[in-house]
């Protein structure tokens, strides 16, 4: 039955009473202690519970025998439980040579009756029933409706007769007056959860019937050697002691939801789902251990997946952290504890080259005196849509200024421009004529998201003051999240989560130099920097600042640099029904050379080196619940846990870019190398070239 994980788990049945109605027990074995009640009793007119058969020991020790590991080489399965032993044979019934169903032994309808009302009485949870015989009477059917209606599982044997049906003794389970759901036909399989030959099959009873190992049972005869013993008899004990051991480990569970949760996580044997011959299928302790249905977190109704419960974004690339434990309920409300930190995955770096590139995609550029339109179109493309910019190395120059879709001069010292697929913060810097040379890889991180996003539309406003230029910008755009299913991730499925941007920039020319300052303001509904958690960890939302400083110098005979840095502050907060928030503090910056007309007329060369925005410390402190209280059925501890976000890893990359005119068209190439790729230190470098050529037409 696979009960290793119950036992790992701490389930042994104690403070569990299984009623036992049967031939009595061995009172001088020593494998049930102290555990056999005193209110046990002989209902059949005997003055004494005293096995004569040694089918009721042999049961009893196969649901609740004591584990020594020394005296006998087998165990009971709830080997603490608390045994009300019913005996309720008939006087002088168990005389002749005994087989499966207890030798030749009488059990009379009133007798069990009685067994079963005296165990309502002593407050047993489950009651075995390994007898068989025609359809009981009205007395007897009275007292299983009034066990049932109290929450007592019944577990009947299903009979040795290896028919199609089981026997009549166990009809009540179909009727749902006396059943209340409670009642469990045991049949038997053998260790390869084959039907056993004697065993009945399910027959018309499929929804009530479940399967255990019924062959080579080790329990004890009455001469103190162990047997192998075989029969539904000794199926319907194991699937009582799983009873007993399930009602233990998690308290809150009621007789219907133990006997759902043993239907539910049954092995399925023979045809698929509930069939004729096995039922519902094996017993499978493990699984019944295991959590079912939708996890959440206690307290809350936050869901907890046990796969992934975060995406971490590219700032905060193999940030680990230690356990991060939180109590789950499962579908049962048993609590679990979940472990978060292993259910936190890494965006994984981005493969830039092949988008960079952008194969197949037209740049389109109309420049009309004030005004100047471009936009890059990809023909053939199923899913309509506007890519990034992708002007040429060649045409940065004649871009100052209209680095956006539309951008038009509304007078002297006032101009504008609005785009998709382009940040504000990279408008903003068009305005303000911040040419750069275009690199394919190493990004100024001024200018971008940091994190995968899409844009969805931005606008930016410039006026000039004298000798400053003052930019505003605004962004509107989705942070993009890998789908949660890997074939819709790889067919570049995205889930999308709504952020906005505003950008306030000043600028100045002092004689080479052109410098600005900007401050930037990211408010992200569903993310933070782009990572998106799920309620379990809070449903973090996020505010961010970013300070931007940048500047670019004409060093005479084409020669120009320009360095710019990034600093941000992020304030994380939780929407979920988790209390908890962090302060997250993140950094990049670029630094570039560069010579124009370096060996012929209108070619370029540059070099750069930079570091792509990058949490340089923080992360989120999360108070989760710590412990959960069955009898109360709510949290009583809590504990207050950091979920880290500064990545190991540390991305640089450095590229070289050249470019050139050439037959009639443009050239370039590019060579750049990248440390720790998403800023995970364990994967390898990557380095790489392009080469491009495109022509105007």
């Amino acid at each position: 039955m696979n009960a290793l994980a119950a036992y790992q788990a701490g389930a042994t049945g104690s403070g569990v009473i299984a009623g036992v109605i049967d031939t009595g027990i061995d009172t001088d074995s020593a494998q049930f202690g102290n555990r056999v009640l005193s209110a046990s009793l002989n209902v059949a007119g005997g003055s004494t519970i005293e096995d004569e058969d040694g089918h009721g020991t042999a049961v009893a020790f196969t649901l609740a025998g004591g584990r020594d590991g020394q005296t006998l080489p087998g165990q009971g399965v709830a080997f603490d439980a608390s045994l009300l032993v019913v005996r309720a044979d008939t006087p002088a019934s168990c005389a002749a040579e005994s087989d499966d169903d207890g030798g030749d032994c009488s059990f009379l309808d009133s007798n069990i009756a009685k067994g079963l009302d005296a165990a309502r009485a002593a407050g047993a949870r489950v009651v075995n029933l390994s007898l068989g015989g025609d359809a009981p009477g009205a007395r007897m059917k009275q007292a299983i409706a009034d066990a049932t209606a109290a929450g007592i599982i019944l577990v009947m044997s299903a009979g040795n007769d290896g028919e199609a049906n089981p026997n009549g003794f166990t009809d009540p389970a179909l009727d749902p007056s006396l059943s209340n759901g409670l009642i469990i036909i045991a049949g038997s399989v053998n260790s390869s959860d084959t039907i056993s030959s004697f065993s009945n099959r399910a027959g018309a009873s499929a929804a009530h019937y479940l399967t255990a190992v019924g062959e080579g049972v080790l329990a004890p005869g009455l001469d103190g050697t162990t047997y192998r013993w075989a029969g539904t008899s000794f199926s319907a004990p194991q699937i009582s002691g799983a009873i007993a051991l399930l009602a233990q480990a998690f308290p809150n569970l009621t007789g219907k939801q133990i006997v759902d949760l043993l239907f539910r996580t049954a092995r399925d044997a023979g045809e698929s789902g509930v069939d004729s011959v096995y039922g519902n299928g094996v017993l499978d302790l493990t699984e019944a251990f295991q959590p079912q249905g939708t996890m959440s977190v206690a307290g809350t109704d936050a869901v907890a997946s046990m796969d992934v419960n975060a995406t971490l974004s590219a700032p905060m690339g193999d940030a680990a952290t230690g356990a991060l434990e939180t109590v789950a309920l499962d579908r049962y409300d048993r609590a679990y504890t979940l472990d978060l930190a292993g259910t936190i995955r890494n965006s994984g770096p981005q493969t830039m080259l092949a988008a960079a590139l952008g194969a197949g995609r037209r740049t389109l550029g109309v420049d009309a005196g004030a005004t100047g339109i471009a936009v890059t179109i990809a023909p053939g493309m199923s899913n309509s849509g506007y890519e990034p910019l992708g002007l040429a190395q060649s045409d940065m120059r004649a871009a100052r200024g209209i680095a956006a879709s539309v951008s038009t001069q509304l007078g002297k010292h006032l101009s504008f421009a609005i785009a998709t697929s382009q940040s504000g913060t990279a408008l903003a810097a068009g305005l303000a004529g911040q040419a750069q040379p275009a690199f394919l890889i190493a990004d100024d991180p001024t200018r971008v998201a940091g994190f995968a996003a899409d844009i969805d539309a931005a606008a930016a406003i410039r006026q000039v003051f004298g000798e400053w230029g003052v930019t505003a910008a605004a962004e509107r755009g989705s942070a993009l999240d890998r789908a949660n299913e890997a074939i819709e991730a790889a067919r570049g499925r995205w889930d999308r989560y709504d952020y906005n941007r505003t950008t306030l920039a000043i600028d100045r020319a002092v004689g080479p130099v052109r410098a600005s300052a900007a401050i930037t303001r990211l408010d992200e509904s569903d993310t933070v920097l782009g990572a998106h958690f799920e309620g379990s960890l809070g449903g973090a939302s996020a505010t961010s600042w970013f300070a931007d400083l940048s500047a670019r110098a004409d060093l005479g005979e084409g020669w120009s640099a320009g360095a710019s840095m990034r600093r941000g502050w992020t304030r994380a907060h939780l929407n979920a029904a988790i209390a908890g928030d962090g302060t997250i503090r993140t950094s990049g910056f670029a630094v570039d050379i560069g010579r124009r007309d370096a060996w012929t007329r209108g070619d370029r060369i540059a070099l750069r080196l930079s570091q792509p925005l990058r949490v340089s410390s923080g992360g989120i402190d999360l108070t989760l619940p710590a412990n959960w209280d069955y009898d109360s059925e709510s949290v009583d501890a809590f504990r207050t846990q950091r979920l880290n976000l500064a990545p190991r890893g540390r991305e640089v990359n450095a590229e070289l870019g050249y470019t050139r005119p050439w037959i009639g068209g443009t050239v370039s190439s590019n060579f750049f190398y990248r440390r720790d790729p998403g800023n995970i230190a364990t994967l390898p470098d990557d380095y790489g070239m392009a080469l491009r050529f495109s022509v105007d037409f």
